[in-house]
């Protein structure tokens, strides 16, 4: 359920804005995106699993506040990061 190390580096390097950033809004938002895919996923054969359910949804909200932080602050970003991820809005 969680994302390997390798596939973290290769998140981080696809979205930074430059180089050694872990931080950003961008970079966060895809981790997140990243495990709540595996999580949704797991939920496909695991239905009862309301321990890991409630994790998704805090993740989900978290994602949800960092993209409302980058809309504010730059439109532009964050057009271009839910073009990049495939987000709806």
């Amino acid at each position: 359920m969680s994302v390997t190390a390798e596939k973290k580096q290769e998140i981080i390097q696809d979205n930074a804005r430059e180089t050694g950033d872990t931080g950003s809004p961008e970079v966060q938002v895809a981790i997140l995106t990243e495990r709540i895919n595996a999580l949704t996923s797991h939920f496909k054969a695991h239905h009862k699993d309301n321990h890991s359910r409630r994790g998704l949804l805090a993740m989900v909200n978290k994602r949800r506040s960092l993209l409302d932080y980058l809309k504010r602050k730059d439109v532009e970003r964050y057009n271009a990061l839910i073009q990049k991820l495939g987000l709806r809005k």
